[in-house]
């Protein structure tokens, strides 16, 4: 089964940044910078970058986001992570990954959002050309600033909408911050027409997912685990076939659900809803996508041809271009086919 689900080819579509951070260059950007870490050897940090079995409630997580990112406020930082999130994308034999993150965090010394987004991109190219993952970059605003800073990020990424940049979301602390206080600042992005996922539906109810679709212009929704407590509302976004972002692992620890044998993967699957499969935060989470797959095969029964299904999925749900896509599917079917594997084809 691990050797399957190695060479399953995959895309990951909800991946941020900064929690894909290694530890070991974690301590090189801080040796550096002559940054004072609270320890000098790589698995030592682990227990400040990852979340353990006591993790409460999702600002719980947050907070280890808080650990790296003095260290991530230099182009050639951020550029470095982007490049090692790429490489470890490629280690999981990922076809495509969309990489997310908040260039207004990262700011402090003097970068503006575009160069944020610049050093990033760079960083993501030099990882296509090097290890053959096709990334892409989605660029988020945070529910915690305001208009006066969320949108010039907006702004930023639709510049660069032809060098990479694919899509503009939000995040942050969703339940003291509802989806409906950033209709002005993401009617900018509806007018420019670049694509928009929300995180919606995770730390707080599902009205959340209805005006991320509805008053933000979302197509696709991040996480939206939360969609069962309003099964009208599911069976409408099922019904527009608004893809979900789920990252199972990530799920429970954050308790957007109570614990594993709760998660409703299975139950939205086999109802229709397009659910994608992700890993959210790598480091943060110690997770990847193969332990994803994994974690869904064994604890609810996801069959070969049900995960390639899913990846599949997560392909057309993509906002890459389509010419892209396209090279992507191509690829994706020829691959599955030497696995052997019947899947579904809706495109």
């Amino acid at each position: 089964m691990d050797n399957w689900l190695e060479a399953l080819p995959k895309a990951d579509l909800h991946l941020h940044l900064d929690g894909c951070v290694k530890p070991a260059t974690l301590l090189e950007l801080a040796e550096r910078r002559g940054y004072p870490l609270p320890a000098d050897r790589p698995e030592d940090l682990l227990p400040f970058m990852q979340v353990d079995e006591n993790c409460d409630s999702l600002k719980t997580y947050l907070e280890k986001f808080g650990f790296v990112l003095p260290l991530l406020q230099d182009a050639a930082a951020l550029s470095r992570v982007a490049e090692e999130t790429v490489e470890q994308s490629a280690a999981r034999n990922c076809l495509y990954i969309e990489v997310r993150f908040a260039p207004a965090l990262h700011t402090n010394e003097g970068m503006t959002p575009d160069d944020a987004i610049a050093a990033v991109l760079e960083g993501l190219k030099r990882g296509e050309a090097a290890y053959g993952v096709v990334a892409r970059l989605i660029v988020i605003c945070m529910r915690h600033q305001d208009e006066a800073i969320n949108l010039p990020v907006i702004r930023a990424a639709i510049a660069r909408r032809d060098q990479g940049v694919v899509a503009v979301d939000l995040a942050g602390d969703e339940a003291s911050h509802p989806a409906d206080q950033f209709r002005a600042t993401f009617a900018a992005a509806i007018e420019a027409g670049i694509p928009i996922t929300i995180h919606a539906g995770e730390a707080a109810g599902p009205f959340n997912v209805r005006e991320a679709v509805e008053g933000l212009g979302a197509t696709r929704i991040g996480h939206g685990i939360r969609l069962r407590e309003d099964p009208e509302l599911l069976d409408w976004i099922r019904d527009r076939r608004i893809p979900l972002e789920l990252c199972p692992t990530s799920n429970v620890q954050t308790k957007a659900i109570a614990s594993w044998d709760d998660y409703p993967i299975r139950s939205y699957y086999d109802a229709g809803v397009y659910v994608t499969v992700n890993t959210d935060n790598p480091t943060v989470s110690s997770t990847d996508m193969t332990r994803e797959c994994e974690a869904i095969a064994t604890r609810f029964g996801f069959a070969p041809h049900e995960l390639a299904d899913l990846m599949r999925g997560a392909l057309l749900a993509a906002f890459a271009e389509p010419p892209v896509k396209e090279r992507l599917l191509a690829r994706f079917d020829e691959l599955v086919e030497r696995l052997m594997i019947d899947v579904s084809r809706e495109d």
